[in-house]
């Protein structure tokens, strides 16, 4: 299957929508629920329901129409993998830049530490499973890199 604008965009919804139950249930056993409409309504002039819109916008809408346009060719393996590699791309880059810059410090360090961390891990590789599952990808997915497939003998050849 390939993966084009609109089904990564139909995936990054569903994807959102699975997500969401697990950030005020399933985290709240290990660092309280998640709720990520907060820090996004100081940037949006208070409004907790604007908050929560844009981060729809940024997981169902923005992020999907990234990963079908640049990602999803260049990464490889099946559609899962993708998507979870996908997921721990998207964990890194918010525990590295977007949480440092809504004031909870370098990985969650100030607003729940490494349980706070580990729970967002969990629902971004969640995120990642579901999309990339239902994203698919393109028709031939990208090989792994010769070198990596190099035998024994083909390396005392060269």
């Amino acid at each position: 299957m390939k993966s084009s604008q609109g089904t990564s965009l139909m995936a990054g919804l569903v994807a959102t929508l699975v997500n969401l139950p697990m950030m005020y249930f399933v985290s709240p056993y290990e660092a309280g629920p998640m709720d990520l409409a907060a820090p996004l309504e100081a940037w949006l002039g208070g409004s907790w329901i604007a908050g929560t819109v844009a981060h729809l916008v940024i997981s169902a809408v923005v992020l999907p129409a990234v990963y079908a346009r640049f990602i999803c060719r260049r990464l490889p393996g099946i559609p899962a993998a993708r998507g979870v590699a996908w997921g721990m791309f998207l964990w890194i880059v918010t525990q590295t830049v977007v949480v440092p810059a809504m004031g909870a410090g370098f990985f969650t360090a100030w607003s729940g530490g490494f349980a706070a961390s580990m729970s967002s891990l969990i629902v971004h590789l969640v995120y990642g499973l579901v999309f990339g599952v239902l994203a698919g990808g393109p028709r031939r997915a990208v090989p792994y890199p010769r070198y990596a497939f190099r035998t024994a003998e083909a390396a005392h050849a060269g």
